[in-house]
């Protein structure tokens, strides 16, 4: 589930942090990124345990309106929404529970941000039209709902992400990426999905764990030569004119294309540019690609990649 994208930019963050916090060994860094990586993946669980949790708000309000219909002789609310097929299927998971038991966030003690987003996605009119469909629903609309609730309500809410950027610094930027494989797990749900179907793992395979460990290594082990490369580049600027961010985008793209020759070099390239559109200034994408592209000419030339 972690990709490579996520990486890079888990380098990049602790490349940064090694240069503005000079008195913090060298050495935990590479613990700092395997424990980053582990919290990114357990952002990934957290958030469907808050799909989770926003189901249970559902049956708890349902049943405090069956219990007041009741008392007062009105009609019964409905139970689509209670019935929820794909919810049911969540609620059954197995991964999911054995997670459950060692969560980081404990959602029921936070019932009032549940209750908002819950609230905000009742409000969404593809929930509307689905409360008030009068056909028989089916399995792919009772998933659809939460895949809208999701979509529209968790993905880019400035409240959960104020909340989450509290329980770790690192989340808002993780989130971007995990709420794809979010999306991504609800839709793998199927009609006859079985509790004991499996959750995406947290690498897709060894290469991945072992690309963070050696992008990271190589950035430290070879810092001061990817520095030169870059300070020749600069035609006479000094290395201090370029923004940190910067100088270290360019440094973790410089050493993954001298690494890593089996990632074809338009795809390095391209995956730091988007890296300096999220963490630079304006403009510094521009710089970083000219740069780049200037630079690994060069290194082809001397037949160094």
């Amino acid at each position: 589930m972690i990709n490579r994208e996520l990486i890079r930019q888990k380098v990049v963050q602790l490349m940064y942090a090694h240069y503005t916090n000079t008195n913090r060994p060298a050495g935990t860094l590479e613990k700092d990124l395997i424990s980053s990586l582990d919290k990114a993946y357990d952002l990934y669980l957290s958030l469907l345990c808050l799909l989770l949790e926003m189901g249970r708000l559902v049956g708890r309000n349902y049943d405090a309106a069956h219990a007041r219909s009741q008392r007062l002789g009105v009609k019964a609310p409905s139970t689509r929404l209670v019935s929820n097929r794909f919810m049911k299927q969540l609620e059954e998971n197995l991964a999911l529970k054995s997670f459950k038991e060692h969560q980081c966030i404990d959602w029921s003690g936070e019932e009032e941000l549940v209750r908002n987003l819950l609230n905000e996605g009742l409000a969404l009119e593809a929930v509307e039209d689905y409360l008030n469909d009068n056909a028989p629903t089916t399995y792919e609309k009772d998933r659809e709902l939460w895949r809208n609730i999701y979509r529209n309500v968790v993905v880019n809410n400035e409240q959960l992400d104020e909340f989450l950027e509290d329980e770790n610094i690192y989340w808002n930027d993780d989130k971007d990426v995990i709420d794809t494989f979010v999306l991504k797990t609800i839709n793998r749900f199927k009609e006859d999905t079985t509790p004991d179907m499996p959750l995406l793992p947290q690498y897709r395979d060894e290469s991945d764990k072992d690309f963070a460990i050696q992008l990271l290594r190589g950035c430290l082990q070879h810092e001061t030569e990817l520095l030169d490369l870059i300070e020749q580049s600069t035609r006479g600027w000094r290395m201090e004119r370029i923004a940190l961010m910067d100088r270290v985008i360019l440094l973790v793209a410089l050493c993954e294309i001298q690494s890593f020759s089996s990632i074809p070099l338009s795809v390095s390239i391209n995956e730091y540019v988007e890296i300096a559109k999220h963490y630079s200034a304006p403009g510094s994408s521009r710089y970083i690609n000219a740069t780049l592209d200037a630079i690994s000419k060069k290194l082809t030339l001397n037949k160094k990649i």
